[in-house]
């Protein structure tokens, strides 16, 4: 009897004191594999730079999106492509925070992926899809593509040629 005590009194000692703030939250989980997590207010200033020089491909995704998945390779390939003609390709990944270092980080680690890559981890999507764009059903793959003069927005997928056809429009 007095040796069950003693283990519950050790077992409470070692692990009882163990709180929420001992637990690395998302956040700092994710700062680890060098992923941004951000909320849309973040996220904004990606949508909105006004770098006069640069051109943007935001592309919204998930891991769980097959056509999005499909299209990941058109955006790296027109990352590499035209990154010393000031194009930026960043992509957002809508996956769900639980399934970040589970799904999203091996996912990125197997393919490589030299673009940037966000998260946006904000659950209020009825706010902030018609901020992105005010046509926008919330469907992805999306995408926004736009300079310091002009923006698009694409609620569809593409293949390369499709791609990079709309980007030449915003190339002088």
């Amino acid at each position: 009897m007095k040796l069950r005590i003693l283990i519950v009194a050790l077992l409470f000692f070692c692990f009882g004191n163990v709180t929420a703030q001992d637990t690395p939250s998302a956040e700092q989980k994710n700062s680890a594999t060098g992923l941004k997590v951000f909320n849309y207010n973040e996220l904004e200033s990606y949508l909105n730079s006004k770098d006069d020089s640069k051109i943007y491909v935001i592309n919204f995704w998930a891991t769980w999106c097959a056509p999005c998945v499909k299209e990941l390779p058109y955006f790296e390939e027109l990352n590499a492509k035209y990154s010393n003609k000031n194009v930026e390709v960043i992509l957002v990944s809508l996956d769900f925070p639980k399934q970040i270092e589970s799904k999203l980080v091996p996912f990125l680690v197997k393919r490589n992926l030299k673009s940037e890559v966000v998260i946006l981890d904000d659950v209020d999507s009825n706010t902030w899809i018609p901020k992105v764009n005010e046509n926008w059903s919330g469907a992805i793959p999306a995408t926004v593509i736009y300079n310091k003069g002009k923006s698009t927005f694409y609620e569809r997928s593409f293949n390369y040629q499709e791609l990079e056809s709309e980007l030449k429009q915003f190339i002088k």
